[in-house]
């Protein structure tokens, strides 16, 4: 059954005449509820696949661009954000929030029929059809428009830097994105939309704001940003300069592997960057020791994400008492007095997450974190080798693609990074084999996991290293 939102939320829309207006939200979510109903679960970004959506619930709407109804008439834009609520663990949220977008027009162009959701069949919106507004040109240059002339608009605020931004620049949406969605205008700017929202400023602005502060280039910095206050305070898209001409780090992984070339010097390069951007927070923020008690709950914690897992994805099982000694392991260790720095740290780093310019400088992007993950969570200090150990897996991932497969390629660029990485902080990740062993583990459970979801044909590839680590080795 799909219910109403409730009577606390914002008002979000009733029609009078030709025209939507923010007057009434009884009737727009019920009405809508139908088509978020099919769309929802079909987009990459939609967190909860797998589980049946039992209601919608109405958080905040904003009407962006007027909505007309007449015949013929220009698109209208309604910001939404939408709890999805579905069958869950007590421990986990009650319901995701999403941020929709939508264009609202009486018939929708050939040209942006893969973007609809459909045709309104009742409420405040009847007979008009709604869909993706972000693949509308005109709808997207307004969101460009709005970061021109900041200011808040319903619970939306839009805020930007000092930095001017030119005007009519032609949007297009990038087709690569996986958990989120975004648009280039004018290849000078890429501005990321946050679908799946969380009370709190988002790392993905929080982090390269700090950077950028702190003067490490590694990082472009945000230009732009909105949010809203629903009352938690939500980051809902960044605005940075967009890398023309840079190519991410996994294409040119697998161009090495299929030319049969190295990849070695790009790999210490990858090495020397993320270490200038881990010394970098380390300056600007907080980094305390994790002692006995913080090691215990590290290591509790990747029990139970293992635990999990092994739940979700059968294969698993027969290797769980292997992985867990892992994380025993590092728990042991705290028992006898060690303990380890921790600092903010990138959470999700892998070659997509690197861009390689046409001279040779390798930039970090999309610091939001594992965005399965809690916020808090992603915003709690780690070891820094945790994104060593991310970047360790991406290379045993591009390995996997060629056929044969070459280990030995891995190997040596697993190596190599960690040679870099140690050149510019002036430490090596793998002076700690067991705390790099227990992240990789914990790293290849969570790709077990995600591929089992998603991409059921990649599963080979983390269950090879699940193999690997059950048996002791982090080589």
């Amino acid at each position: 059954m799909l219910e109403a939102p409730d009577a606390s939320a914002p008002d979000a829309g009733s029609r009078t005449g030709s025209q939507v207006t923010l007057a009434n939200s009884t009737a727009l979510i019920p009405s809508l509820g139908p088509l978020l109903h099919d769309w929802l679960p079909r987009q990459r970004w939609f967190a909860g696949k797998g589980r049946p959506i039992t209601a919608f619930s109405l958080v905040a709407a904003t009407e962006m661009l007027p909505v007309d109804g007449g015949a013929g008439a220009a698109p209208g834009l309604l910001h939404l954000l939408v709890r999805a609520h579905q069958p869950t663990l007590s421990a986990q949220p009650p319901a995701d929030c999403y941020q929709l977008l939508l264009g609202v027009r009486p018939v929708l162009p050939p040209h942006l029929a893969p973007a609809a959701l459909g045709r309104v069949q009742e409420g405040p919106l009847a007979g008009l059809t709604v869909y993706d507004g972000l693949h509308d040109a005109r709808l997207a240059a307004l969101l460009l428009e709005r970061f021109r002339t900041p200011g808040r608009l319903g619970a939306v605020r839009f805020d930007r830097g000092a930095e001017p931004i030119p005007r009519q620049l032609p949007p297009r949406v990038l087709d690569t994105e996986q958990s989120n969605s975004s648009l280039v205008y004018g290849d000078a700017y890429i501005l990321k939309i946050f679908r799946r929202v969380f009370p709190g400023t988002n790392p993905d602005l929080e982090l390269p704001l700090v950077l950028s502060r702190e003067g490490c280039g590694r990082v472009p910095a945000p230009l732009a940003w909105f949010e809203a206050a629903v009352p938690e305070r939500l980051t809902l898209g960044v605005l940075q300069p967009y890398l023309r001409g840079a190519q991410d780090g996994w294409q040119l992984a697998l161009r090495a592997l299929a030319t049969g070339h190295d990849f070695l010097p790009e790999a210490r390069a990858l090495g020397r960057a993320t270490a200038e951007v881990h010394t970098a927070l380390a300056a600007a923020l907080p980094t305390p020791v994790l002692r006995r008690s913080q090691t215990d709950e590290l290591a509790a914690a990747m029990v139970e994400r293992l635990e999990a897992a092994a739940h979700a994805v059968p294969d698993l099982v027969p290797y769980v008492p292997r992985l867990r000694t892992a994380f025993d392991a590092v728990a042991a260790l705290g028992h006898r007095g060690r303990s380890w720095a921790a600092q903010r740290v990138h959470g999700d780093l892998h070659l997509g997450q690197t861009l390689r310019g046409a001279d040779g400088f390798w930039s970090l992007i999309d610091f939001e974190g594992e965005p399965a993950r809690p916020l808090p969570e992603r915003r709690s200090p780690q070891p820094p080798v945790r994104d060593v150990a991310g970047m360790l897996r991406s290379f045993d991932y591009a390995a996997r693609t060629h056929r044969p497969w070459k280990p030995e390629w891995a190997a040596r660029c697993r190596d190599a990074y960690c040679d870099g990485y140690a050149e510019a902080a002036g430490t090596d990740p793998r002076a700690e084999p067991e705390l790099l062993r227990a992240h990789e583990t914990d790293k290849a459970v969570y790709e077990v996991l995600y591929e089992a979801r998603h991409r059921p044909d990649w599963l080979p590839v983390p269950m090879a290293a699940i193999h690997r680590l059950a048996a002791g080795s982090s080589g």
